[in-house]
């Protein structure tokens, strides 16, 4: 079967010089900035809730831990202005990735044929659901398992130790709490990527399946180098890492151009 595009596949992009793709990238970046800008108005406005949404995984634990007594602290007078700075940020970033997304597809769509659009939209509509999704893991179960772990270590030592106290620096906490949901969310577009790069023929399942073991140990240096330093947030983000794998493994089998036979 001939894969070359026919007639009635027309292609909208019209021939355009240089410098005209370099005015439209910088047209859709200026969307994105100004959808950026008024996503961070919004979230400054809902800047207390958004950081009681993050703080509350460790709150939940500390309020089961009577004896820690524990919060997170400021260091230096203007350090709670940056936090709802930062906050806002993370905010605006989070909620604009569609409209970020969007916008990168109507730069790049013009170039495609129809085929390719209907092909790419399942890929469009699920890059946001699984960003949603693998942010929603990492805040619901591995939060809670990692903030008891790590805050395991405080309170009575026994004996006549110094008991050790928590002094949650806000700063660390937030960065560490946006590293992970960036981290989990961007895990979970790998079958995304995949099955993309599958569907248009730069891999095939059956490279995946022969690079494999490389594959997973790959993923558990990246599970290392993202998750803080805990067993059990790096084998979970590994563990979802080789799952996911697994799954476009699958998927890539289903959708990958079949060979031509003779």
């Amino acid at each position: 079967m001939d894969a070359t595009p026919q007639i009635e596949d027309p292609i909208n992009d019209k021939p355009m010089p240089l410098l005209d793709h370099l005015i439209e990238l910088r047209r859709r970046l200026v969307y994105s900035m100004i959808a950026f800008v008024v996503m961070f108005g919004v979230c400054w406005v809902f800047k207390f809730r958004i950081y009681g949404f993050l703080a509350a995984p460790l709150a939940e634990i500390l309020a089961k831990r009577p004896d820690l007594q524990g919060s997170l602290i400021g260091i230096g007078l203007t350090r709670p202005f940056l936090v709802y700075i930062k906050v806002a940020v993370f905010g605006a970033a989070f909620t604009g990735f569609p409209v970020f997304a969007t916008q990168l597809w109507l730069f790049v769509a013009p170039g495609l044929y129809r085929s390719e659009k209907r092909a790419m939209l399942p890929f469009l509509i699920a890059t946001p659901v699984l960003f949603l999704l693998g942010a929603a893991i990492a805040y619901y179960f591995v939060f809670p398992v990692a903030w008891s772990f790590f805050l395991y270590y405080f309170g009575p030592t026994g004996g006549d130790g110094l008991q050790i106290k928590p002094q949650i620096d806000v700063n660390e906490y937030l960065g560490l709490v946006m590293k992970l949901l960036f981290a989990f969310g961007l895990t979970f577009e790998v079958p995304v990527l995949l099955t993309l790069l599958a569907r248009v023929g730069i891999i095939s399942s059956r490279g995946m399946k022969r690079v494999r073991r490389y594959a997973y140990v790959g993923m558990f240096v990246v599970a290392a180098v993202l998750a803080p330093p805990d067993i059990y947030s790096q084998c979970a983000l590994a563990v979802m890492l080789i799952l996911l794998y697994e799954v476009s493994i699958f998927i890539a089998r289903m959708i990958e151009p079949k060979p031509v036979e003779a």
